[in-house]
């Protein structure tokens, strides 16, 4: 059995953050109805499109597990289906903009009217505040929630990061949320609000960047590197490059090929407890009881030397090698690894991180599998719908209407016409 299994998703979502969410809850073995405009879908279907007439990479690994009705609410029978589907569902998930379910007529109050059960659960820019209207992207997500400002080098601009923290990060709280929500229910027997603000989640993944916002008052951030150099600590936590965030000096650094390879490099930690081994690897065993480099504190000053030297070393490794050498001497390091690395990685793929998926009008294609792992509860990755596929059988199925009813739908453009199979 599945670990959600029974439970019926309402998915109203779009894009990125919204459609993360679902699918993680569709791996789980929810049943998950993802409601798009006729004709048209989801936005992402069409864009960043690789192979023509066929569904966006964009979309499809962003929607699988799931089955597509398609459906006009601005219709009167198409809000009469809403309705009937929000009468059926356990969660309704939406990530439009501000206001516009309300202005649908399905306001969260009347929601409660159709359905005391049902848990609403929305995905937004900003909770409530001086910017709860505001439209954000992912990239906004990041420099509102305080990653941007924190990421580069302290004399270079700030950056965002490639991970999408904003989107998918929030996707995944608001998963929790849900499942949060939906265990609450078992008690109470009554459905609630959720919401997860993407300014919110992205300054929750940057909590030590908000740790380290305190620190400063007591004086400067010693593992930071411009503390080595000299560089004065503004008021706000600075840019740290690629230090460690965890206290542990750490850098990125040069690997043999990376004249060439834009990713031979690897992570490098000069943990205290392994400080000893790391001497020996690089050949300065003279290090060991020097006063100026034996303990983390006469280090700090001079981290320049110290990681300008393991680069010397590690310039004569792969990234591989480094990582055979020093992991069995507990010394913390990790390969930069690209993504077609990754895709290419057998581990990966065995354990169900990256799977291959066929699809009908665009072939094989890799997506990412579930990250979270339930060993009572495999999940199994199913392709994303095709534009209205199961439109008729969610109708007939699932909210019981009669094939007559649904031809009725059809022919007054209540649903989509995408699907034939009724």
């Amino acid at each position: 059995m599945k670990a959600l299994e029974g439970v019926r998703i309402l998915d109203m979502t779009h894009v990125q953050s919204g459609p993360t969410c679902t699918q993680l809850l569709a791996w789980f073995g929810a049943d998950v109805i993802k409601v798009e405009r006729p004709g048209v879908g989801d936005a992402t279907r069409g864009q960043l499109r690789d192979v023509p007439d066929a569904d966006s990479l964009y979309f499809t690994m962003l929607n699988h597990n799931k089955r597509s009705l398609t459906l006009n609410t601005k219709d009167e029978k198409g809000k009469q289906v809403f309705t009937r589907l929000i009468e059926t569902c356990d969660v309704m998930v939406e990530n439009f903009a501000p206001g516009a379910l309300d202005r649908m007529g399905f306001s969260w109050e009347s929601i409660q009217e159709i359905n005391p059960r049902m848990i609403y659960a929305s995905v937004k820019g900003f909770g409530p505040g001086p910017y709860s209207e505001c439209k954000v992207y992912e990239n906004v997500a990041q420099c509102a929630g305080g990653a941007a400002s924190t990421t580069g080098f302290v004399d270079g601009l700030p950056l965002v990061t490639g991970a999408q923290i904003g989107d998918s990060g929030t996707g995944l709280h608001l998963a929790l949320g849900i499942v949060t929500a939906l265990y609450q229910r078992e008690h109470s027997g009554r459905g609630q609000r959720v919401l997860a603000a993407m300014q919110d989640g992205v300054l929750n993944l940057c909590r030590v960047k908000l740790r380290d916002q305190q620190r400063l008052a007591h004086g400067p951030l010693k593992e930071y590197s411009q503390y080595g150099e000299g560089i004065p600590f503004a008021q706000a936590t600075p840019r740290a490059g690629n230090d460690s965030g965890g206290g542990q000096p750490g850098r990125i650094l040069k690997c043999k090929g990376w004249e060439s390879d834009a990713n031979a490099y690897t992570y490098f930690i000069t943990q205290a407890a392994v400080w000893e081994k790391i001497c020996d690897i690089i050949g300065r065993p003279e290090w060991r009881e020097d006063p100026d480099f034996a303990t983390p504190p006469a280090r700090l000053p001079r981290l320049n030397e110290v990681f300008e030297a393991i680069e010397q070393w590690t310039m004569t490794k792969t990234k591989y090698e480094v990582m055979q050498i020093c992991n069995p001497l507990d010394i913390p390091v990790g390969p930069i690894l690209s993504m077609q690395e990754l895709s290419e990685e057998p581990s990966l793929r065995e354990t169900g991180t990256i799977v291959e998926v066929e699809h009908p009008t665009r072939g094989k294609y890799l997506t990412v599998g579930n990250p979270v792992k339930l060993s009572d509860s495999p999940s199994e990755v199913s392709r994303s719908p095709l534009l209205g596929e199961h439109t008729g059988q969610i109708l007939q199925e699932v909210l019981g209407y009669s094939a007559e009813e649904v031809s009725e739908l059809r022919e007054a453009g209540a649903v989509g016409q995408e699907d034939c199979t009724s």
